[in-house]
């Protein structure tokens, strides 16, 4: 399964969590982010590779329903209620994702 996990920047929560999942074996992990200044930006091409899409907050699911309709068409977007609270890695941001992702997989 291709999973995307996506936050404003992809600088903390994505990226911790693309980092948490990317080497299970069962699963293929990328991480994009809806601001301009995000380190990757979320694109058509990763919505449509991702079979599985996580956002941190409601605003990133509104950014790319609104931006990318026909590539969302039929796509899971789970939000998972994050905020924008920690930094790369945090122990705490660690265990909530673990806790909110898990019993999708």
């Amino acid at each position: 399964m291709n999973i995307l996990f996506v936050c404003s920047r992809n600088k903390w929560r994505s990226a911790t969590a693309e980092t948490i999942y990317k080497n299970n074996p069962d699963h293929q992990v990328r991480s994009a982010g809806t601001e301009p200044s995000a380190r990757i930006k979320i694109n058509a091409k990763l919505i449509i590779w991702a079979d599985l899409i996580f956002v941190m907050e409601k605003k990133h699911k509104q950014r790319i329903t609104e931006r990318f309709p026909a590539e969302v068409y039929e796509k899971e977007i789970v939000t998972l209620d994050i905020p924008d609270d920690y930094q790369y890695m945090d122990e705490e941001l660690i265990c909530e994702i673990r806790a909110k992702v898990d019993g999708y997989l």
